[in-house]
């Protein structure tokens, strides 16, 4: 007897796929939200006056750059469901996770500047390189 390893991938294929769909329809609703809260998160710092304080405005480009990255993943997923190309689309994710992590970093989280001083190097090293593979991939058209 042999098995059809094929046909029995299939149902399971089909499944993935929905579930694909379902989390990207569950993106597409974070996604809402979240820019419900960048509203409301810069209403409140043009109210209170707090527009020119650098640690607010950081944290609403936090905001903005996380929405970002749910577009990204959002796109991954669609790009997955329809079977197409996702390289691309995940580097780009990475890039913007990494320059969210860089804009945000803060050397007073840090015990010691070695440790602060260690983690700016990888992000650095690993920023660099994620765009070195992103502009390679772009010039070879790698899909």
């Amino acid at each position: 007897m042999d098995l059809d390893v094929s046909a029995a991938a299939r149902p399971s294929e089909s499944g993935m796929r929905w579930l694909v769909l379902v989390t990207a329809y569950f993106l597409l609703a974070l996604f809402v939200i979240g820019i419900f809260d960048l509203l409301v998160g810069l209403y409140e710092l043009v109210a209170s006056g707090r527009f020119t304080d650098p640690i607010a405005v950081v944290e609403l480009l936090d905001t903005v750059l996380l929405l970002l990255i749910i577009i990204e993943v959002h796109r991954t997923l669609l790009a997955y469901a329809r079977e197409e190309p996702v390289i691309r689309i995940v580097i780009g994710a990475a890039i913007i996770a990494i320059a969210r992590e860089v804009i945000g970093f803060r050397v007073s989280e840090f015990d010691n500047a070695l440790g602060a001083l260690t983690a700016a190097s990888a992000f650095g090293i690993l920023l660099a390189a994620l765009i070195a593979v992103y502009f390679l991939i772009h010039r070879i058209n790698v899909d």
